[in-house]
C-alpha cells in the first residue's frame, strides 16, 4: 500500500491549489481525480469555458454592432463551431498546464472515485480493481453538482444544464434561463449576444438578490437594455418537451396567474450543491448540516482531527478563490502555520457585460446593523477612459464609516469591474480609509480613476463631476 503525508480528493480549484502548496511545504502529496483532466468543474465545465464564451460573444457582439461607429466597417459571420473549439482548446491548455504542475511538484495523480475507508485510508475506483492508500492527512474538496427543479429534467439537449449551455451546437432562436443568478446571467448573456432572444425567469423579486441593491437595480435596467427579458417573482411549475421545443408552465407570485413560454432550449441554472456522493462519510461519522455541506471548525476540521474540508463542500460562499484560500489555509495549519482567511473581504463578480464587483458590506446590511456610514459614488460616463473605450455604463460606489472613514464596502458595475475590485480589496485588507484612496495616485487616463474620485465623494470634492 502506497503512503502520503496528505491525500487530497479532488483537482479543482481548492483541490490543486492546497496539493501544490502541501507539496512546497515538503509533504508528499497524492491527488485523486474523477475526470480524466484535472481541474475539477471550475477548469472543465464552469468558470473558465465559460469566460472564453463571455469573451467571444463580446466580441463578436461589438463587431456586429458597434464597429461601424467606430469607423470599421466589416461583414462579420459567426462560425460558432470554430468559437466552440477554441473554447475548448483553451481549457485543454489549461488543464495540461496543471498537469505539468503536479510533475514539477511530484504530486502522484490517481484517476477514479474516492471512498474513505477509515481516517487512514482511502479507496480509489475507477472500474477495474479498487486500490487503496494509506495518508497522515485527508483534504476534501469534491466540489459542487448542479442543483435540479422538481418537474424539470436536464437532458442536455433541450432542457440543459451550464454544462449543456457551452456547447450548443447552434445557436438557439429563444432560450429561457431559469435562474437569476451568476451562472444564469453569464451564459444567458453568452447566448443573447450570439444572437437569440434570452428570457430569465426568476423565482426572487430581483436578480442576484446579494447585491447592493442600488447596483441591482443599474444592473437589472443594462441587462434590460440589451434585450435580455426578465420575469421576477415568478415560479417555474413544470416543462414539456414538443415538436422540437420546450413549453414552461410558470406563476406569476405577485398575482397568482398562470403564464406559459416556449423556448428552444431552457437553462436550468438554480444553484449548486455540495458534491459529497459516495465518500463514505456517514460511516466515519463525518458531520454534514441541512444543505448536506461538511461541518468543520474554524481549523477547516472536520469531527476527525486529520480529515479536512475546504471549498463548496462546506460553509460559505461557492466561488473559486474562496476554495483556493481555504485549502491553501488548511494545508498550512496542517503543518504548525497560521493560515488565516478573511471571509469578509472575498470579492465577489459577474462576468457579464458590464462586470459587477463587490466586496464587504452592502447599504442595507449597514443599515441592518445600525452602522452609520457615507456613501461615495462616481459614474463611468465621466471617466475619460470609459469614454475613450466607448464602456461608460455602471458607476463605483464606496461606502465608509461616518465616523471613523474606514472603508466598510465597495460595489462596482462598468468596465473591467472584476479586475478593478482587486484595489479595493487590497485597501480594505490593510483597514484603509476613503481619504487613504483619493489621496493614492492614481495612473491617467484609467478606469481605476473612477475609484479615486469615488473616494473623493465621499467628502463631496469630485474633480471630474
Amino acid at each position: 500500500m502506497q503512503e502520503f503525508d496528505l491525500v487530497v480528493i479532488g483537482s479543482g480549484p481548492a483541490g490543486y491549489s492546497g496539493a501544490i502548496r502541501a507539496a512546497q511545504l515538503g509533504m508528499k502529496v497524492a491527488c485523486i481525480e474523477k475526470r480524466n483532466t484535472l481541474g475539477g468543474t471550475c477548469l472543465n465545465v464552469g468558470c473558465i469555458p465559460s469566460k472564453a464564451l463571455l469573451h467571444f460573444s463580446k466580441k463578436y457582439y461589438e463587431v456586429t454592432n458597434h464597429f461601424a461607429d467606430l469607423g470599421i466597417i466589416t461583414d462579420a459571420k459567426l462560425d460558432l463551431p470554430k468559437m466552440l473549439v477554441k473554447k475548448n482548446q483553451v481549457v485543454a491548455e489549461l488543464c495540461k498546464g496543471i498537469e505539468s504542475l503536479f510533475v514539477k511538484n511530484k504530486i502522484t495523480k490517481f484517476n477514479g472515485t474516492a471512498t474513505l475507508i477509515s481516517n487512514n485510508v482511502v479507496e480509489i475506483n475507477n472500474g477495474k480493481t479498487p486500490q487503496q492508500i494509506s495518508t497522515k492527512n485527508i483534504l476534501i474538496a469534491t466540489g459542487s453538482e448542479i442543483v435540479e427543479i422538481p418537474n424539470i429534467t436536464v437532458d442536455e439537449e433541450f432542457i440543459v444544464s451550464s454544462t449543456g449551455a457551452l456547447k450548443l451546437k447552434q445557436v438557439p432562436e429563444t432560450m429561457v434561463v431559469i435562474g437569476g443568478g451568476y451562472i444564469g446571467l453569464e451564459l444567458g448573456s453568452v447566448w443573447n449576444r450570439l444572437g437569440a432572444k434570452v428570457t430569465v425567469v426568476e423565482y426572487a423579486d430581483s436578480i442576484v438578490p446579494a447585491l447592493d441593491k442600488e447596483v441591482g437595480l443599474q444592473f437589472t435596467k443594462i441587462l434590460q437594455k440589451q434585450s435580455i427579458e426578465l420575469r421576477l417573482s415568478t415560479k417555474v411549475l413544470s416543462a414539456e418537451k414538443k415538436s422540437g421545443k420546450v413549453i414552461l408552465q410558470l406563476e406569476d407570485l405577485n398575482n397568482k396567474t398562470p403564464q406559459q413560454i416556449t423556448a428552444d432550449i431552457v437553462l436550468v441554472a438554480v444553484g449548486r450543491k455540495a458534491y459529497t456522493a459516495n465518500l463514505g462519510l456517514n460511516k466515519l461519522g463525518i458531520e454534514v448540516n441541512k444543505q448536506n455541506k461538511i461541518i468543520v471548525n474554524e481549523h477547516f476540521q472536520t469531527i476527525i482531527a486529520n480529515i479536512y474540508a475546504v471549498g463548496d463542500v462546506i460553509a460559505g460562499p461557492m466561488l473559486a478563490h474562496k476554495a483556493e484560500e481555504e485549502a491553501i489555509a488548511a494545508v498550512e495549519i496542517m503543518n504548525k502555520l497560521a493560515g488565516h482567511i478573511n471571509y469578509h473581504l472575498i470579492p465577489s463578480v459577474i462576468y457579464t457585460c458590464p462586470e459587477v464587483a463587490s466586496v464587504g458590506f452592502t447599504e442595507e446590511q449597514l443599515k441592518e446593523a445600525k452602522i452609520d456610514y457615507k456613501v461615495g459614488k462616481f459614474p463611468f460616463l465621466a471617466n475619460s477612459r470609459a469614454r475613450a473605450t466607448t464602456n461608460t455604463d455602471g458607476i463605483v460606489k464606496i461606502l465608509a464609516d461616518s465616523v471613523t472613514d474606514k472603508v466598510l464596502g465597495a460595489h462596482i458595475i462598468g468596465p473591467d469591474a472584476g479586475t478593478l475590485i482587486a484595489e479595493m480589496v487590497a485597501f480594505m485588507e490593510f483597514g484603509a480609509s476613503s481619504e487613504d484612496i483619493a489621496r493614492t495616485c492614481h495612473a491617467h487616463p484609467t478606469l481605476n480613476e473612477a475609484i479615486k474620485e469615488a473616494a473623493l465623494a465621499i467628502e463631496k470634492r469630485t474633480i471630474n463631476m
